[in-house]
């Protein structure tokens, strides 16, 4: 199997396997922001749901769903322009965190971030319009590791749902 029938590539998209996300909360640092993550069915599709409860009480702020980028997956992102998501959610603003090998410390990455909608949407991010948090050095998408949806930064409930993530290119 060739590394484009591997990630489901076109020429103007790369889209990344539904492989394990993972929930992630500030209660790792004392916060107390509470959530959960779910594969359900949605509008007739399979989704990975994020909700909770974002409290910015002791110090936290924030829930989140991570996943590991496959090395051939980032090893072809120079290729693309930017992330793609097909979402849907609760009308919130949330962020997607990319992280990679060059990152060391849990808080940085490189942020960006849109709004949800009840209707679903495809929500297309330039590379350049990632910023970096807690690092100085520019993005380079061939070595990423993690992406994440993240509810962040103040009191509200979350409920996004992500139907499809993957790389675009116009």
């Amino acid at each position: 199997m060739n590394e484009k029938s591997k990630f489901a590539a076109t020429d103007n998209y790369l889209k990344l396997d539904h492989s394990p996300w993972r929930l992630v909360t500030d209660s790792v640092m004392g916060g107390r922001s509470t959530g959960s993550m779910d594969r359900t069915e949605k509008s007739q599709r399979s989704v990975m749901t994020l909700r909770g409860r974002v409290s910015t009480e002791n110090n936290g702020g924030f829930i989140q769903m991570v996943q590991d980028i496959p090395r051939q997956f980032a090893l072809m992102a120079s290729r693309y322009e930017g992330i793609r998501l097909n979402v849907s959610g609760n009308g919130e603003i949330y962020n997607i965190h990319l992280r990679t090998a060059e990152l060391w410390l849990p808080w940085q990455a490189y942020r960006a971030n849109f709004i949800s909608s009840a209707q679903w949407q495809t929500v297309d991010i330039p590379f350049e319009d990632f910023s970096p948090h807690e690092t100085s050095g520019p993005l380079d998408a061939r070595k990423l590791i993690r992406i994440g949806i993240v509810a962040i930064g103040r009191d509200f409930d979350a409920n996004v749902s992500v139907a499809e993530i993957g790389l675009y290119r116009n």
